[in-house]
């Protein structure tokens, strides 16, 4: 019985037309975050780490828009001379009071030239109603270092 569950699902799998689609994406908000003076771990067998503490911030987009709480971090790693991950965890608060807690991962290459490639992957936990569906989506923040361990900010699409 199972067998013949499995082959009537796999059949009505392989019979359905596809649903690939093309990569595409909206703008969910930019957000700017102000650090405190990083903290050195120093060497670990991971790599170098500095713990970067967010002293505030805001954040804007076309739903979106409020300020970031001073209780998250930057748990910076340094791989070698031009990699480094990027492992931070911060609270954003909306100008209606509605918090929503944000995890993120990503890189921050620095290249030969002066330029770098800085993505992290945004995911969102929040009790909002009017805001629920950032629970269930996947997003990407492109970074910009504003001021070298000082400022950083973030444009964060959502991927549809």
């Amino acid at each position: 019985m199972k067998k013949l569950l499995l082959a009537l699902v796999c059949a009505l799998c392989l019979s359905l037309p596809s649903v690939a689609q093309e990569l595409k994406s909206k703008l969910l908000f930019e957000v700017t975050f102000n650090l405190k003076p990083g903290v050195e771990v120093g060497q670990t067998l991971a790599g170098k780490r500095t713990i970067y503490p967010v002293k505030d911030g805001f954040f804007e987009g076309p739903n979106l828009k409020g300020k970031v709480l001073p209780d998250g971090a930057d748990w910076f790693l340094q791989l070698n001379e031009t990699s480094n991950k990027i492992d931070v965890r911060v609270t954003l608060q909306t100008n209606e009071g509605e918090n929503i807690y944000v995890t993120y991962q990503g890189f921050l290459n620095l290249n030969a030239d002066g330029t770098y490639y800085f993505r992290t992957t945004p995911y969102f936990e929040t009790s909002s109603k009017k805001h629920a569906y950032l629970n269930n989506i996947v997003s990407v923040g492109v970074g910009t270092i504003v001021k070298l361990g000082e400022t950083v900010s973030y444009k964060v699409y959502q991927i549809l």
